[in-house]
């Protein structure tokens, strides 16, 4: 993956989406962590995706790739969490799901979607993505103790809702 970075960073727009291409699963379900509506993590993908493109230059360690990216990631969701909380809906309009699901992860992602957002995201990136309490306290921008605090409560309320 660093060469493809290196390629990338030398302006290889063949190695950048290769490299997307590798990191598409993980922003999703990072992206979907944080958003609930499909269209929503849609564009939080495509705005990181255009944002790592225009400043690829400015990564100073390729080893830092994944936090790198999925802190602009995280930050392009909370972006449009701002902006739905300004938009005064009239009427709601229920959206219609084309993908049947059946009852894949179905428990998982309602138990995770009863948790406060600051524990979902903090068990989706350590556990899912599998990010380090250090690198989960660089991507959300708080102390490395309050990342593991975060775990912790959540894993009391997922024991909670599973008991």
């Amino acid at each position: 993956m660093d060469s493809l970075i290196g390629r990338a960073k030398q302006g290889d727009p063949d190695a950048f989406t290769e490299l997307m291409q590798l990191q598409l699963q993980s922003m999703y379900k990072a992206a979907r962590s944080v958003l609930y509506h499909d269209e929503d993590v849609a564009d939080a993908i495509s705005e990181t995706i255009l944002i790592c493109w225009e400043k690829l230059w400015q990564l100073k360690e390729e080893a830092y790739f994944r936090t790198w990216m999925t802190r602009i990631l995280i930050n392009k969701c909370n972006d449009i969490l701002r902006k739905q909380r300004n938009v005064t809906l009239v009427e709601e309009v229920p959206e219609t799901s084309f993908y049947d699901r059946k009852y894949e992860n179905v428990e998982w992602e309602e138990a995770l979607e009863s948790l406060d957002e600051k524990y979902r995201l903090a068990l989706m990136l350590y556990y899912v993505e599998g990010f380090k309490t250090g690198e989960i306290s660089e991507i959300l921008d708080v102390p490395e103790s309050t990342v593991r605090t975060r775990l912790a409560r959540g894993r009391q309320q997922l024991a909670k809702e599973f008991a």
